[in-house]
């Protein structure tokens, strides 16, 4: 039986920025080529300050520096990630549309997820945290916890990636790229050059395609099956025009979820971030004191969990403490967002060791 409490996180709408903070990071030489001659980062923060215990969470694709809204389960007092006990820190990535410098500020060049981490150990310098007690984050977010260990190995003391990967595989570039050219085919595009909201028909669709790889078959037999929509609909009127017919509530569904996901977010940021995502290839580790826990889940279509046996074998091979969990669950990708019990037991036992 799925609870079909499984669909809450898709129901935020616009980030809370209460609590939002900003810090100029300078200028940075990024990665692949070109510069940003003065970055900004939005950030948020919870629990004491104290620099010797200090937890930096890492966001996906779609999320902001409000880690207790889009991880309420593991993020807060008396959670997994304890905001009683430690420190935690959050910032909108680099090339975000939620407060940190990105391509709505004008002619952005290709960022990649190392760009993203050393705007963060910008951040990290600006608090005078001198090492995370903690790297976590989830599917994008992961990539960056695996990078900090690559990049500032000794910074890093635990490092939890969940639901994540250490590169692409021709399928997951795939879906991105469909995502990406429902946008760039939308008439409203126009090179990115935009001044209005843009081209929400293409980010819209490209929401959907995201959602339909989020979760897991047996997550959307169980909340929609073949039921037919009741009352309004929100899928596109200009269907009718052409053959119409009853809806299904999944249709609707996904229609909804587009269409708010373009209340909030920016569809360049998505070009840019996506592409970061794509090209992250992490092929070694350097010896070091962190310790790694991967988790993953068993139905997870997006990042499956021979991604996470992965990262954990390389992690060993490369002299490391490792600890890969596989979790049973139904809810696909979007677990790693939902599950406040078996991710939980294992990051406190992780945290506690």
């Amino acid at each position: 039986m799925i609870d079909p409490g499984v669909f809450e996180e898709s129901e935020r709408t616009l980030p809370d920025a209460t609590g939002r903070l900003y810090v100029q990071v300078g200028a940075m030489n990024l990665e692949r080529s070109g510069q940003l001659p003065d970055v900004k980062l939005a950030y948020q923060t919870w629990g004491q300050p104290d620099p010797g215990r200090a937890i930096l969470v890492c966001h996906a694709i779609s999320g902001d520096s409000n880690a207790t809204a889009w991880w309420p389960r593991l993020v807060g007092p008396g959670k997994a990630i304890d905001t009683d006990h430690w420190w935690v820190i959050c910032s909108n990535v680099l090339g975000g549309c939620q407060g940190s410098t990105g391509p709505q500020d004008g002619t952005f060049p290709f960022i990649t997820i190392g760009d993203m981490v050393e705007a963060q150990s910008r951040l990290m310098d600006h608090l005078g945290i001198p090492e995370w007690q903690l790297v976590c984050g989830g599917s994008m977010g992961g990539m960056q916890a695996i990078e900090w260990a690559r990049r500032f190995p000794e910074r890093t003391n635990l490092v939890w990636a969940t639901a994540s990967a250490l590169r692409h595989s021709a399928m997951q570039i795939g879906f991105n790229e469909v995502a990406r050219q429902a946008i760039m085919r939308d008439p409203r595009w126009q090179g990115g050059n935009y001044t209005d909201r843009g081209p929400t028909d293409g980010l819209s669709v490209a929401r959907m395609l995201g959602h339909l790889t989020y979760l897991s078959e047996p997550a959307f037999e169980a909340k929609f099956g073949r039921r037919l929509q009741e009352g309004e609909t929100e899928v596109p009127e200009a269907r009718a025009t052409f053959a119409k017919r009853e809806v299904f509530q999944v249709e609707n569904y996904l229609a909804h979820q587009g269409h708010k996901f373009t209340e909030r977010f920016d569809a360049r940021t998505f070009i840019v971030v996506s592409n970061a995502i794509d090209t992250y290839d992490c092929a070694e580790l350097p010896r070091s004191k962190a310790r790694f826990l991967f988790t993953s889940f068993t139905s997870d279509l997006l990042y499956p969990s021979w991604q996470s046996q992965a990262a954990h074998e390389l992690a060993l091979a490369s002299g490391h403490d490792s600890t890969w969990v596989d979790i049973v669950s139904p809810l696909g990708h979007d677990a790693f967002l939902l599950d406040e019990v078996r991710q939980a037991a294992a990051v406190q036992a992780f945290l506690g060791e």
